[in-house]
């Protein structure tokens, strides 16, 4: 019985980091998982927020998966807030990476689908929920938001960043 009793606790406990919408108990040992920079940049502060972004997930009747908006543009220094809703009927994650991170986690998700995160540049939503991705992004260049769950990126749920010098 005591086992229940810690087992039921231990799922409780979770709840709340799962309704947040963030990525939990996972790999987070690749550059990002711990706040250091990545090529698109890092975590930002939400004080330093001068643009928010809402981005809508979903699947479309034809069968497709996308993001609302899908393209965006920002300058360099500029910290966004992605505020994120899952208006589908299945889970989607937004994950904002360079184009070699985003392919080579593709792959590890489509033979790990269960993964779970713990990085500050992805969310993954159940359908309904809410979550948010603050950014600062420091370099210019070309970069990639994907969703890595297995047929999702393939059924064209991908858009680019184009991140420039003011």
């Amino acid at each position: 019985m005591r086992q229940l009793e810690l087992g039921l606790l231990f799922f409780m406990m979770t709840i709340p980091a799962m309704a947040a919408g963030n990525h939990t108990g996972g790999h987070g040992d690749h550059p990002g998982s711990h706040g250091e920079k990545l090529a698109v940049g890092e975590p930002g502060q939400i004080s330093a927020v001068s643009k928010t972004v809402e981005v809508r997930m979903m699947e479309t009747d034809d069968g497709r998966m996308i993001f609302i908006p899908n393209n965006f543009q920002f300058d360099t220094g500029q910290t966004v807030r992605f505020a994120i809703k899952n208006d589908g009927a299945i889970d989607h994650e937004f994950v904002l990476d360079d184009e070699r991170n985003i392919l080579e986690h593709k792959a590890i998700m489509e033979d790990n689908p269960d993964l779970a995160h713990d990085d500050p540049n992805a969310v993954r939503l159940q359908p309904g929920q809410t979550g948010e991705i603050v950014w600062s992004f420091s370099n210019e260049g070309v970069f990639k938001v994907a969703c890595l769950l297995p047929g999702h990126y393939d059924a064209g749920m991908y858009g680019d960043v184009v991140v420039s010098r003011q």
